[in-house]
């Protein structure tokens, strides 16, 4: 039995307190909560929370027994294109956007999703159809290509290798059949333990993993194969709400520099120079996780309100913000300066600290 298994140090939660994503629990209702700021879920749980490893943007779910990135290139070296939960994905919600971009773009064919078995009108089918209408848009915006699904190629079922069906039907008289192996007790405990709440805390080697930068696989993907598409003759711009895996940012005024952003970034795309004196951003390294944003105090960080396919094809590093960094004069240390003395905000806060004990130690001896 697949079973779903959580990274701590993979989730944007547990990189920031201030993180409010909760694309797990939206994706899966009723399969994951959040309790103390950490998706949780049943240690029984299984391929019926699979949506959110397709929703999660940092990959920090994932089934046992199955690898969505090893399905991509099993998939492209075989000579089936169609994708069906009765044949080669226990679901297709573990497909997220970037994932279906991706296969269109790599097969030669085209490629068809099996949305039989998925009842319209449900939450799962909502989701599924629209990722793929998300792929769609996207798709048309450079490609010619384009997904399908089995409802409008007028394919009825899924078609299963011979095999195939043959092994899964003896799978699952093996997962009926006791055959006096096991004992009701043992079944009555284990699922009682099933149903018990997988929790998950820091701990050392968490929070030395958090610190670490790390691109999901998707996103390694995605960029390797658009290295293999021609670039259009004009690059659309697509309204940001349309994109759910990718985005452009600026950041206005009110920015302090107080290197938050770029810290907890868990791809990078966020960074700054030696001296602290800008902050960088590539658009081909985010994964639209919010965090930067849930994380900037004055909110000065900003979602662009086109994203432009030209990223796509020619990434680059944009300088979203410049600030004046000088060396404090009482400590030597940089700081971003903003006129008057040329001392650092921490030595400020010592110099006033100081003065206080100072004219306080007065005031006690005019007193006595």
């Amino acid at each position: 039995m697949m079973k779903l298994h959580f990274d701590v140090a993979s989730c944007v939660r547990a990189t920031s307190k201030f993180s409010h994503c909760r694309k797990c629990a939206d994706a899966a209702p009723g399969q994951i909560e959040m309790e103390g700021g950490l998706p949780v879920f049943a240690k029984g749980t299984g391929v019926e929370a699979a949506a959110c490893i397709g929703a999660c943007p940092t990959e920090a779910f994932s089934l046992s027994d199955f690898s969505v990135t090893a399905f991509f290139f099993r998939f492209l070296d075989s000579k089936v294109r169609l994708i069906s939960s009765n044949m080669n994905v226990p679901c297709l919600s573990v497909l997220s956007v970037e994932h279906l971009v991706s296969l269109a773009l790599a097969s030669d064919d085209p490629v068809t999703l099996d949305l039989n078995g998925y009842e319209e009108g449900t939450h799962l089918f909502a989701l599924i159809a629209a990722r793929i209408e998300e792929a769609n848009f996207m798709l048309s915006s450079f490609s010619e290509k384009a997904l399908f699904t089995n409802r409008e190629t007028g394919m009825e079922e899924a078609v299963v290798p011979q095999e195939q069906a043959i092994g899964n039907r003896r799978d699952f008289l093996k997962s009926i059949s006791l055959k006096g192996v096991l004992k009701h007790k043992k079944n009555f405990d284990d699922a009682v333990a099933s149903d018990e709440l997988h929790r998950f805390v820091h701990d050392a080697g968490i929070t030395a993993k958090i610190k670490e930068k790390h691109l999901p696989d998707k996103r390694k993907i995605l960029l390797t194969i658009l290295k293999r598409v021609g670039v259009p003759e004009t690059f659309e711009v697509l309204p940001q709400e349309e994109v759910s895996f990718v985005s452009q940012k600026f950041i206005d005024d009110s920015c302090t520099n107080c290197q938050i952003c770029y810290r907890i970034c868990p791809t990078g795309a966020l960074s700054s120079n030696g001296k602290f004196s800008l902050i960088h951003f590539d658009a081909m390294l985010c994964v639209k996780c919010h965090l930067c944003h849930d994380a900037c105090e004055p909110d000065a960080i900003h979602l662009q309100p086109g994203f432009e396919i030209k990223a796509f094809f020619e990434p680059q590093q944009r300088i979203l913000a410049q600030f004046d960094v000088r060396r404090c004069n009482e400590c030597g240390n940089y700081f971003t300066y903003s006129g008057g003395e040329q001392s650092c905000p921490r030595c400020k806060i010592e110099e006033e600290e100081a003065m206080f004990l100072h004219e306080n130690a007065k005031r006690i001896q005019n007193e006595a």
